[in-house]
């Protein structure tokens, strides 16, 4: 028992430790940062690893339904590596993270791609993201492109 009672102020301080750090609005906003950096890397797959690796992951765009992990990324390897298409450089702005519990947060922001040719297609999205046994993944991505 005197054990036990000496290694209390411990156990207290180290779950006091491991809940000050955890900040899962901060842990959402740092896994659009690894996919920005990975997108302006052009590195797809790297890019990719911020979705959820499922077939029922969503992916809403120009009016179309996706659905699954390997056809978003078909999706966006046709659109942004395909022949005459380029990735550019990729900057999210306005960022909007609203926690739906400790496990769950609805995202909404700006894109805004910079091509070679001085061109910047741009748009809004809204994602979901999940905390899962792998971390946090997107769920759910709806993005439109602005006209």
């Amino acid at each position: 028992m005197q054990k036990f009672l000496l290694l209390l102020p411990l156990f207290m301080l180290l779950g006091m430790t491991s809940f000050a750090s955890s900040n899962p609005e901060a842990e959402v906003r740092e896994l659009l940062e690894r996919q920005q950096a990975a997108w302006n890397k052009h590195d797809l797959e790297g890019f990719m690893a911020g979705y959820w690796k499922s077939d029922e992951l969503t992916f809403f765009s120009g009016g179309k339904e996706t659905h699954g992990w390997q056809t978003t990324l078909d999706h966006y390897q046709k659109r942004y590596q395909g022949e005459g298409h380029e990735m550019g450089r990729l900057e999210f702005g306005n960022l909007r993270i609203q926690m739906l519990g400790k496990d769950a947060a609805f995202v909404r922001g700006e894109y805004c791609l910079t091509l070679s040719d001085g061109k910047t297609p741009h748009g809004i999205f809204t994602l979901i993201a999940q905390r899962l046994p792998e971390g946090w993944r997107l769920v759910h991505d709806h993005s439109a492109e602005a006209e």
